[in-house]
């Protein structure tokens, strides 16, 4: 049982309510697909939890959810808050504009808060540096913040590959010869400083990797929230599910984003339409999105290929079991009619 967001690794919370589950301060269940998630109180993102965790605790969330009378809901969402602040949202089939607006809404205007915010912290940063006469400081700390490592992402050998600040206006759809027909341009750093504090930087040194598959769809989940650190409003998200559902599903949209400039490109940023941070805002946050689904959609087909590998093998324990307690001459009377 983890308890730390897999995205930005900060705690996750405990609750006392859910005693098959007692992670997280807000929890999404679904019933009908059987999926429980963790919402994490800082990134507002989504941690869909393990198999083995997941089944008695989605019975409990139905039952307290059905028990609270502080609850508010739609024909297939609802948001109930239980006495002890645990908050359950409760999935039932939405169309996919209505699920994205609960599941990435908040998540994206606190983004864009959060990004505004710090902007304005380094505007007055800047005019104060220039009154004081301290710029020489000021740009090295600007260099310094663009050589930080703000993510690694797995290569398909397991190796991490750091990406610092800078390299992220690099990253960059492609179109490939592998079945999926895209692949994903990372630019990373081969060495890291090794003195403290600044092992969290990276050094000159650097190299590009080509992902595809799902590596390239879980590397897409890491480095797109910090390529739209500006979040997105309302109109945009649903614009951006409106994009998904046209090209026909998450693994289309990359086909189509990889393969079609027109069609990602902004206005403004026209030199290169391959650049992630080059195309409109709506398809940014519709690949963001995308990635998060495809990622869970992988995950859940090999949690069905072990459910299925379970079932075979205890129908072979049944019928070995069987067979034990059934004599000969039945068995031979069985396949002679059979």
């Amino acid at each position: 049982m983890y308890k730390t967001c897999i995205y930005c690794h900060r705690s996750l919370g405990e609750n006392e309510s859910v005693e098959n589950f007692p992670v997280g301060r807000r929890l999404a269940f679904d019933a009908d697909k059987g999926r429980l998630w963790v919402v994490c109180d800082n990134c507002r993102r989504w941690n869909l939890t393990p198999l083995e965790e997941r089944w008695e605790a989605i019975e409990e969330c139905e039952r307290y959810f059905r028990d609270t009378t502080i609850r508010y809901s739609t024909d297939q969402i609802g948001l109930a808050r239980l006495r002890e602040g645990l908050d359950l949202v409760r999935i039932g089939r939405p169309q996919r504009p209505e699920f994205a607006a609960w599941r990435y809404g908040r998540q994206f205007m606190r983004r864009r808060f959060v990004r505004v915010a710090r902007d304005l912290g380094v505007a007055a940063a800047a005019v104060a540096a220039h009154v004081i006469g301290v710029n020489a400081i000021l740009w090295f700390v600007w260099m310094g913040a663009k050589r930080r490592v703000v993510v690694r992402v797995a290569a398909a050998d397991g190796k991490r590959l750091p990406v610092a600040a800078d390299d992220l206006k690099e990253v960059r759809l492609v179109t490939t010869e592998t079945p999926e027909g895209w692949g994903l341009s990372v630019p990373y750093r081969t060495g890291i400083m090794e003195i403290e504090p600044w092992r969290s930087f990276a050094d000159t040194e650097g190299d590009t990797a080509v992902l595809v598959g799902p590596t390239a769809v879980r590397a897409a989940g890491k480095l797109l929230p910090k390529v739209n650190t500006y979040g997105g409003s309302g109109g945009q998200v649903r614009d951006a599910v409106g994009l998904i559902e046209q090209a026909g599903g998450p693994e289309r949209l990359y086909r189509k984003a990889a393969r079609e400039e027109g069609y990602v490109t902004t206005a403004v940023f026209d030199k290169d339409a391959s650049i992630i941070r080059s195309m409109h805002p709506q398809v940014r946050l519709a690949l963001e999105m995308a990635a998060h689904e495809e990622a869970e959609r992988r995950a859940l087909e090999e949690e069905l290929k072990e459910l299925e590998q379970d079932w075979r093998d205890a129908e072979v324990i049944a019928a070995i079991a069987d067979r034990l307690v059934v004599p000969e001459e039945v068995e031979e009377w069985i396949r002679q009619h059979r």
